[in-house]
């Protein structure tokens, strides 16, 4: 069966998945989602791969689910089957080893705004749409609230999740939705920009530093200067912490040995 979900590769350090289901809006069905998953995991094992790029094909990123798909269901076993998948996905997004940015056209809407919400930079056209808008169907967005509440303050989260009402890029931006926007001519490269930065940088301390910033969050204070003090250390026994500091007193390049 041919998989809506594709791989690109864009040049040796950074490659982008794109999910082409255009005739459903790019829908998070059982299939994408399980695609998807299986990409981003292919991705994340890939040593030559430093950074990822998630996009949508066509008119926009993502509707979220299928609906048609979710309301021919039915049965309570194949809901949990459904939506713990679409957690798997948001959640290898977060604990994955490389850093993934969304690249957003059109409505990112649902799970498709949760998607965003955990991917760990955002940007977008200047008209892209963002919501969580199932309150609108009486199904309230209770996992997109996961992610997208983790980016979005409080009161702002309530008001999208209680009245349904998409939000333009410019106030995603204001929230902490997404990083910036710019036109539709400039989003690719600037994306390309900011993800050729990235991979300029150590595999390793890039993966070390991800991973470490989504742990402390969930910890008290103490305990997570306990923790990223300990991850601090282990990264300065790496190679590549001995080279960019002996590089920057040495007022050269680094040369990145990503161990």
């Amino acid at each position: 069966m041919i998989s809506n979900i594709k791989i690109k590769k864009i040049n040796n350090d950074i490659s982008s998945i794109i999910i082409d289901e255009q005739k459903t809006y790019n829908s998070l069905s059982f299939k994408n989602l399980s695609d998807l998953l299986k990409a981003l995991k292919k991705l994340d094992a890939n040593k030559k791969v430093k950074v990822i790029i998630l996009e949508g094909a066509g008119k926009g990123f993502s509707a979220g689910h299928n609906l048609k798909e979710v309301r021919g269901l039915k049965q309570k076993d194949k809901y949990l089957k459904l939506f713990n998948l679409c957690s798997r996905v948001m959640t290898q997004i977060v604990e994955g080893r490389k850093p993934v940015i969304a690249k957003v056209h059109g409505a990112a809407f649902a799970a498709g705004c949760q998607l965003v919400a955990s991917c760990d930079l955002a940007y977008s056209t200047k008209d892209a749409l963002f919501a969580t808008p199932g309150v609108n169907i009486g199904l309230f967005c209770s996992t997109p609230m996961v992610a997208v509440s983790r980016k979005v303050n409080r009161k702002p989260m309530m008001k999208m999740l209680l009245t349904g009402e998409p939000i333009h890029a410019n106030y995603a931006k204001e929230i902490g939705l997404i990083n910036d926007f710019f036109s539709k001519a400039k989003l690719n490269n600037e994306v390309f920009k900011v993800a050729k930065k990235i991979a300029s940088k150590s595999n390793l301390t890039i993966k070390i530093g991800k991973q470490a910033f989504y742990k402390q969050l969930e910890m008290p204070l103490r305990k997570a200067y306990a923790y990223t003090s300990k991850m601090m250390t282990v990264n300065m026994m790496a190679m590549d912490a001995k080279e960019g500091i002996s590089a920057f007193l040495e007022k050269r390049k680094p040369v990145w040995k990503n161990k």
